[in-house]
């Protein structure tokens, strides 16, 4: 059995499992930009200087703001998969 199916069979039910949270910032900056970002999730690390390091940091305190963030790249990635289609 690989990692991959061990980690899907553990928590089938989180999408989030196995995502890291530096893989989540980086794919909404790619996407939207630090400065609609910060309009999608209205958080000051997002509009004051804003960087990976200090993001991370912020959200892995902030659990609410991780909560809004995680639940934005899922959105993210709904639509990406729905316009593969």
């Amino acid at each position: 059995m690989n990692d991959k199916s061990y980690s899907k069979n553990e928590q089938p039910n989180n999408p989030m499992h196995g995502v890291k949270l530096i893989t989540v910032l980086e794919e909404l900056v790619g996407h939207y930009g630090w400065k609609d970002l910060s309009l999608k999730v209205n958080i000051n690390c997002f509009k004051k200087d804003p960087s990976i390091n200090s993001s991370l940091k912020f959200l892995r305190k902030t659990q609410w703001a991780r909560d809004k963030v995680e639940r934005l790249y899922l959105e993210l990635e709904e639509s990406k998969n729905i316009n593969k289609d």
